[in-house]
């Protein structure tokens, strides 16, 4: 695929304010080259992928996204039967219906999604399907916090989340991991993993929620993956490996290429 330039400015916004999005679509083709184009907008900070309604609903039940960008004629479960779906969720999260046909759009927006693009995607159109998305978040909703609150011997301090290189599961607890030690708090790893995940903390093993700005090297063995973080190596389990790899690759890619 021939690289295609960034519609939108250059200058990216706060991790914390980064969009996690969904994309689903039957057709590799369309499902790789929408994920691709979305990756190159600085206002989207994660992109999951999948060919299924039925497996997006699975994804959304692990996880909360910001967008989800949909096919309509799929088959099993259509984009219209999955924009049903998660209207009945307490929290829906806004839809974008991306097809090559025209005539579904009255039933779209009965179904309020927040926007209708045609095939063949153009960059400048996604663009602004992606910042109507924007315009729907709560923005009663306040900041997630960059700190959190650990004790030790009795004496409460703040570990700035930027610091964090890793979490570790422990039981109910969560340990985290930074250059000076380490500091147990009672939070379970799966509330982490949803509340930092716009700041760049992946799930790389089920015991593991990883910053994907504090690893340095990525190690591939006979199949196996581990990750580099400060002086630790940590594995990386079969299921996380292949978005791992492309989330650091959209990362890595020159801004040129973009």
């Amino acid at each position: 695929m021939s690289p295609v330039p960034s519609p939108v400015p250059s200058a990216a916004p706060d991790a914390a304010a980064r969009l996690r999005v969904l994309v689903v679509d039957d057709e590799r083709h369309a499902l790789d080259e929408l994920s691709y184009l979305l990756g190159l907008d600085p206002r989207v900070g994660a992109v999951r992928a999948t060919d299924s309604a039925a497996e997006a609903l699975r994804i959304l039940q692990e996880g909360t996204v910001d967008g989800v960008f949909s096919d309509i004629r799929m088959p099993g479960l259509t984009g219209l039967d999955l924009a049903r779906v998660l209207a009945q969720f307490k929290h829906p999260p806004p839809v974008v219906f991306v097809t090559a046909y025209d005539e579904h759009a009255v039933d779209a927006f009965e179904l309020d999604v927040v926007d209708y693009v045609l095939k063949p995607v153009r960059p400048e159109r996604l663009a602004e399907a992606v910042r109507r998305i924007i315009d729907t978040r709560d923005t009663s909703a306040p900041d997630v916090d960059d700190t959190i609150a650990v004790e030790l011997g009795g004496v409460t301090r703040f570990v700035s989340r930027a610091d964090v290189r890793y979490v570790e599961a422990q039981g109910d607890y969560a340990r985290l991991h930074t250059a000076s030690g380490s500091h147990l708090v009672r939070v379970p790893l799966s509330s982490l993993e949803e509340e930092w995940a716009a700041s760049g903390f992946v799930r790389i093993h089920r015991s593991l929620l990883v910053a994907l700005s504090h690893i340095s090297e990525v190690r591939m063995d006979s199949g196996r993956c581990t990750v580099v973080v400060g002086d630790q190596e940590l594995a990386v389990s079969r299921r996380h490996t292949r978005e791992l790899r492309d989330l650091l690759i959209r990362r890595a890619r020159p801004r040129a290429e973009r």
